[in-house]
């Protein structure tokens, strides 16, 4: 489904939902698959690793995609999601 159909179905509240799990359970969809392959990649390696030697960690082997050397406040990154809100056609909800 596209970003739009979901933001048509789903609301902010459940989203929220979806956060709070994905927090508890790991990360789901693409990065579930990144992480299974960097433990994969660490075992490897680690097996492979002289003795003495650091073997590498798994975040060694996880891709990194947000490279951005410049953190955002809270208040910039609202105004971001506002913006990508508004521009897929999006509403906002301030009832509870």
């Amino acid at each position: 489904m596209t970003v739009r159909e979901l933001l048509a179905r789903m609301g902010s509240a459940e989203l929220a939902e979806w956060r709070a799990y994905e927090q508890i359970s790991g990360p789901l969809g693409g990065a579930r698959g990144d992480v299974q392959a960097a433990l994969v990649a660490a075992a490897i390696a680690s097996v492979n690793t002289p003795k003495g030697k650091r073997p590498p960690s798994v975040s060694d082997f996880m891709p990194r995609w947000d490279r951005t050397k410049i953190r955002k406040s809270p208040e910039e990154l609202f105004k971001l999601a506002m913006a990508a809100n508004a521009s897929l056609g999006g509403t906002v909800n301030t009832t509870p």
